[in-house]
C-alpha cells in the first residue's frame, strides 16, 4: 500500500502590522502542535517591510531579525507546493481581508474567515452597524476619520462629551491586541486629544466608545455553516483595562476558563448571541467573540469579533476549546479541515477534507 502523502500547510507569520511580534509567538505554538503524522509544515514569514521569506529555521531568524540566507520570493513560488495556507497574522494586512483576497486570487484553500467577514470584523465601527441591524446590542460609540477630527473645530469633542460621556475608550477602528487604546477618565480636552492622536498613529479612523463597568466574557466559535461555541472564558483585568501591556508584558491580568459565577441561563444567552454575531458577519472557520456583561444591569453587549485570535500558549481561544474537550492539535486539525471543506464547496479541488473527523467529541 502506498504511503499516504501528508498535506503541506503553509504557516504564515510576521506581517506589516503592529502585532508582528505577537504573530511570531502564535506561529511558534501552531507549528509546535501541528499533527505531524498528517501535515507537513512550510514556514512562511513576512517581514515588517512586507517582504516574503522562506527557509530553514525561518521563525527563529525572524525573532532575532536575521534575514541572511533566507529566500525572498514572490508568493506564487512560495505557495507552489502548499495544499493549504494557515495565516497566523494579526491586525492589518493579516486579518482584514487583504491576505485572504490573495489566497482567493491564487486559488489556495486557507484557514479562517473569508475576505468580506475578515474585512468587516476588522473595522470595529462598521461591525457595530451590522450587528445592530440584527438586533445585537453593542456599546454606544462615535467614529470619525483623521480629517473629520482636524476640521471639526472641536465639534466632535463636544459630541463625545454629550453622547458618550466620560470615562470612555478611544481606539483605532482597525487594530487588534489592544494596540493604541486609551481610557479617558475625565472631561479633559488635552487627555481626549492625546488619546485620539495616539489612536491615529495606528489607523486613519478612530472609535470612541462609552466605558461600561462590566465583566469581560469571551466565546470561542468554531465551524462553517453550523458553528459551535466552546466553554466561555473571562478576562480578570489587572489594570485600568486589558491593554497590550497588560496582555503581553506585566501579566497582571488573569484568565479564567470556564468563566465562573455565570448562571446557566446567562451562559446560554451569551453563547447564542456570539453564534448569531458570527453568522451575521459571515464568519467561517474560527473567531473569538468578545462581550461585556454589565455588572449592574446584567445586560450583555457584544464588543468585537476577532477572526484570527491569538494562538499563543496563554491565548484564550485554544484554552476555551481545551476546556470543552478539544486539544490544541485537534483544534489545528479542525481548522485546516474546515478551510479545505469551504474551498471544495466553492470549486473542485484535488485536496479533500476529512469528513470523518469529529472535533467536538470529548477524547
Amino acid at each position: 500500500m502506498a504511503k499516504k502523502t501528508k498535506i503541506c500547510v503553509g504557516v504564515i507569520f510576521g506581517g506589516r502590522s503592529g502585532e508582528h511580534e505577537v504573530s511570531l509567538v502564535s506561529a511558534a505554538s501552531v507549528i509546535r502542535e501541528m499533527p505531524k503524522d498528517k501535515y507537513a509544515v512550510k514556514e512562511i514569514g513576512i517581514s515588517k517591510t512586507g517582504k516574503w521569506h522562506t527557509g530553514k529555521g525561518l521563525l527563529e531568524k525572524f525573532k532575532k531579525g536575521e534575514f541572511k540566507g533566507l529566500k525572498s520570493e514572490n508568493f506564487e513560488k512560495i505557495f507552489a507546493n502548499c495544499d493549504v495556507a494557515f495565516p497566523v497574522l494579526h491586525g492589518p494586512f493579516g486579518e482584514d481581508g487583504t491576505i485572504q483576497g490573495l489566497f482567493e486570487m491564487i486559488g489556495i484553500p486557507y484557514v479562517g474567515c473569508g475576505v468580506l467577514a475578515s474585512s468587516l470584523c476588522m473595522d470595529k465601527a462598521l461591525l457595530k452597524q451590522v450587528l445592530q441591524t440584527k438586533g445585537i446590542s453593542v456599546v454606544p460609540s462615535i467614529d470619525f476619520t483623521r480629517d473629520e477630527w482636524k476640521i471639526g473645530d472641536g465639534k466632535l469633542a463636544k459630541k463625545i462629551k454629550k453622547e458618550i460621556g466620560f470615562p470612555c475608550f478611544v481606539k483605532p477602528a482597525n487594530m487588534g491586541s489592544s494596540v493604541g487604546i486609551s481610557k479617558v477618565k475625565k472631561d479633559s480636552s488635552s487627555e481626549l486629544s492625546n488619546a485620539v492622536n495616539l489612536a491615529f498613529e495606528f489607523d486613519s479612523k478612530v472609535l470612541v466608545e462609552k466605558a461600561v463597568n462590566a465583566r469581560e466574557i469571551e466565546c470561542a466559535v468554531l465551524g462553517n455553516e453550523d458553528p459551535r461555541a466552546a466553554e466561555l472564558g473571562e478576562i480578570l483585568v489587572g489594570g485600568e483595562f486589558y491593554d497590550y501591556y497588560d496582555k503581553y508584558v506585566n501579566g497582571k491580568s488573569k484568565t479564567q476558563v470556564p468563566a465562573k459565577n455565570l448562571p446557566s441561563k446567562k451562559k446560554k444567552e451569551i453563547s447564542e448571541m456570539c453564534l448569531k454575531a458570527f453568522k451575521a458577519a459571515g464568519c467561517s472557520g474560527l473567531s473569538r467573540v468578545d462581550c461585556f456583561l454589565d455588572k449592574k444591569t446584567g445586560k450583555v453587549y457584544l464588543n468585537e469579533i476577532n477572526t484570527l485570535p491569538g494562538f499563543t500558549s496563554i491565548s484564550m481561544y485554544p484554552k476555551m476549546w481545551r476546556a470543552s474537550g478539544v486539544s490544541y492539535p485537534k483544534l489545528i486539525d479542525a481548522l485546516i479541515q474546515l478551510g479545505l471543506k469551504r474551498h471544495t464547496e466553492k470549486q473542485k479541488n484535488k485536496i479533500s477534507f476529512d469528513s470523518g473527523s469529529n472535533w467536538f467529541q470529548t477524547p
